[in-house]
């Protein structure tokens, strides 16, 4: 059997479809269903259970997958390893963000980054973490940038910054004459959160003590997006807290509606984060150094309490 054909087994096992995976290994649907035939005939297995709809692995299909990803990703690793020999800067990466990330943090490094270093192809792809730490996990992602600590065993991070949260008050609220806030004067039952699947959501319900239940029962809204929140804390329907780096591009009449918490301010750690066995070092160093170069000059809170992105049950 080949590398290559290990590929179209792994293809036809992500799409569960024989002419998707054809396609997305640029191939022909009758070659790749020929060459998964030769290893099922060398094995003297079925894979895949094809007369399923969509197409399903049989369990001895599964085992056979997951040896297929480890092999798979060590030979796509040679010329990792060479690369790295050379002190080369270049080739595909790929970098997953988190999105309450990506709209402050990415226009602030990328442009230098690719400026600096041409030769790298870099692949952005916007997840939540669950999926980051899944991909990191199978080899479909290079790197990402997410909160933590996340504890995940195969993950290693390296700290970026932290960032503090901003409470969001409306100008009727009773805290709004305050200065500075403290964390006892939030109540989450009239916190406007982000959709679950945000770490950020997370980040407040942890910040809150809560336990994600709200006794809220006129009213409770989940959005997507902190523009969102921040329109209905407008109307007073609630408040909001915000990543500090969000902040920065408010109007000056949302400005005045911010409040900092007194010290030490609760952030979340934002860190790079790639697996333990990753050997494109020279690329993680590369975007370190270019988010830790943009970043030290926006974020210099010193005195902070890290704040968990993991809920706790």
């Amino acid at each position: 059997m080949t590398i290559t054909q290990l590929k179209y087994v792994l293809a036809v096992a992500e799409y569960k479809n024989f002419t998707l995976a054809a396609e997305k290994c640029f191939v022909t649907q009758p070659t790749l269903s020929m060459q998964i035939q030769k290893i099922e005939e060398e094995l003297s297995i079925n894979i895949f259970d094809r007369t399923k709809k969509p197409i399903q692995l049989t369990d001895l299909g599964r085992k056979i997958v997951e040896q297929a990803k480890n092999i798979v990703n060590e030979a796509d690793r040679m010329q990792d390893i060479v690369e790295q020999q050379k002190g080369f800067i270049g080739g595909e990466f790929r970098l997953g963000i988190i999105p309450t990330i990506t709209p402050t943090l990415l226009p602030m490094f990328l442009n230098n980054f690719i400026k600096k270093y041409p030769k790298v192809k870099l692949i952005i792809e916007e997840l939540n973490t669950e999926d980051i730490i899944q991909k990191l996990n199978n080899g479909h992602l290079d790197a990402a940038i997410a909160a933590t600590p996340l504890h995940e065993n195969k993950i290693k991070e390296i700290v970026l910054y932290f960032e503090p949260f901003v409470a969001y008050l409306p100008e009727n609220h009773q805290n709004f004459a305050k200065e500075e806030i403290e964390i006892s004067d939030l109540d989450i039952n009239e916190i406007l959160l982000l959709q679950d699947g945000h770490c950020f959501r997370d980040n407040v319900l942890n910040l809150c003590k809560n336990d994600g239940k709200s006794d809220k029962t006129h009213f409770q809204l989940e959005s997507g997006s902190f523009e969102t929140l921040i329109k209905l804390a407008d109307e007073g329907l609630g408040t909001t807290l915000l990543p500090y780096l969000h902040t920065l591009d408010l109007k000056d009449k949302d400005k005045i509606k911010l409040r900092h918490f007194k010290e030490p301010k609760p952030a979340r750690e934002v860190s790079l984060i790639y697996p333990k066995n990753e050997l494109k070092i020279q690329i993680i160093d590369a975007l370190r150094t270019t988010i830790s170069g943009v970043i030290k000059g926006a974020i210099v809170f010193q005195n902070v309490e890290i704040i968990s992105p993991i809920q706790k049950k």
